[in-house]
């Protein structure tokens, strides 16, 4: 009965009390206030809206054990256990010279080529940013230990851990060995960096291990910045170029690597906006692509969620304008009418999963936020919720709405 009551206080001062201050208190004693901004009454039409659906998945979530790189292992890898290795999806082998280098055959991917650490990747990401989730929605304790078994056995246990790079990723059998696209397959870390700060600045998670997580990020995010597979990457002029800054930014903003943040910042604004968004809002590198409607969604949901990273008062993206009027707004109302009805989309139809788009974008989700506007959260809220597909799923990196518009918990957490 008691449990019912306090749950019951929570869903009042969520739904109900738009505007309000809550108090949380965090394990030091210190009691904190954190104030939904004028933008509340559509986060609690979200939050209202996934609440119960999100304790339900953690709920299930709670019994799956950790699994990193070093469960799986691919013979064609030239790293070792704890290498992540992935090998190039549109790449297929050569009929006209069996087993000889592989052939390309663009937006088709192979089925064939080893994706195990990358399905990992993205399973660690779907319970770091659930559980999360359940924890700021909940303040129960059980959620955040569980997160806190993952993000141990990923990066600072020495039996399992994932060395801190993607040396390995994207291979190409009979051409490479890895290569700087293969940087995207960490976008999926994005989520986990941001539970994972989440929880430190609540102190959850103690601070030795805290700071060997920190550690971790810190390390990926150098080599990112550093060696010549990130700088291929991040030089990039379609979406893996964004997806280069939404990543390094997600593990600039955990480890508090201002350089790096104020660099993601200035390529948002004098490299991605100004270079890939056309004047009518569109993306025409993705459009030329033989899934141009997939990779249009991908893209402008990618620079929503590098705005969402790096915004600050002072200095909001969401509001930037280049000098020839390029401005995330624009972008919006370009691909807005076609998610609605995709039917009017005036390119090519994707070559694959055509029918499983659109789902909840993040875009919707940020840009409705950023602009106060009604209609891109009712549209995000009326789409699936929770896509089945593989490809869909791995190009929808950001998908958990709670840990991106509430930083502590509304309440003591029980013990």
């Amino acid at each position: 009965m008691r449990l019912s009551f306090r749950l019951l206080n929570v869903i009042i001062l969520i739904i109900i009390l738009p505007g309000i201050e809550v108090w949380a208190a965090d394990f030091s004693g210190k009691t904190n206030p954190t104030t939904f901004s004028p933008k509340s009454d559509l986060k609690q039409q979200i939050i209202q809206n996934i609440r119960k659906q999100t304790i339900d998945n953690a709920e299930r979530l709670l019994s799956e054990k950790s699994v990193t790189v070093t469960a799986y292992s691919c013979k064609r890898s030239t790293g070792g256990t704890h290498d992540f290795y992935s090998e190039g999806d549109y790449w297929w082998p050569d009929p006209a010279k069996p087993g000889g280098p592989y052939i390309q055959k663009d937006g088709q991917t192979n089925p064939e080529n080893f994706s195990d650490h990358r399905h990992a990747m993205i399973r660690l990401s779907e319970i770091t940013a659930t559980l999360t989730s359940a924890w700021l929605l909940t303040c129960d304790r059980k959620y955040s230990n569980k997160v806190l078994e993952h993000l141990n056995a990923w990066f600072v246990d020495p039996i399992t851990r994932m060395n801190p790079n993607m040396l390995y990723a994207q291979a190409i059998w009979g051409r490479f060995t890895g290569r700087g696209i293969g940087l995207i397959d960490a976008y999926h870390l994005v989520e986990v960096a941001q539970s994972a700060k989440i929880l430190i600045d609540n102190n959850v998670i103690p601070e030795d291990q805290a700071l060997k997580i920190k550690e971790w990020f810190n390390n990926f995010l150098n080599w990112m910045m550093t060696h010549q597979y990130g700088i291929d990457e991040m030089n990039a002029k379609n979406n893996h170029g964004t997806c280069w800054v939404v990543t390094a930014a997600s593990m600039a903003v955990l480890t508090g690597n201002e350089d790096a943040k104020q660099m993601c910042i200035k390529r948002f604004k004098t490299i991605l906006l100004p270079n890939q968004m056309a004047d009518d809002g569109s993306f025409p590198q993705e459009i030329k692509r033989t899934k141009p409607f997939g990779y249009s969604l991908f893209n402008i949901d990618a620079m929503c969620n590098a705005a969402q990273l790096l915004s600050t008062p002072d200095d909001n993206l969401f509001e930037f304008k280049t000098e020839k009027g390029q401005t995330l707004r624009k972008g919006l109302e370009f691909i807005y009418p076609f998610i609605i009805d995709k039917s009017k989309w005036p390119f090519d139809k994707d070559i694959f999963i055509w029918e499983e788009w659109p789902v909840r974008q993040s875009s919707l989700l940020f840009a409705g936020l950023a602009y106060q506007n009604k209609q891109y959260i009712s549209t995000f809220l009326s789409l699936p919720a929770n896509p089945e597909h593989p490809e869909v799923i791995r190009n929808l990196p950001v998908r958990h709405p709670v840990i991106w518009m509430m930083r502590t918990p509304a309440k003591k957490q029980s013990k």
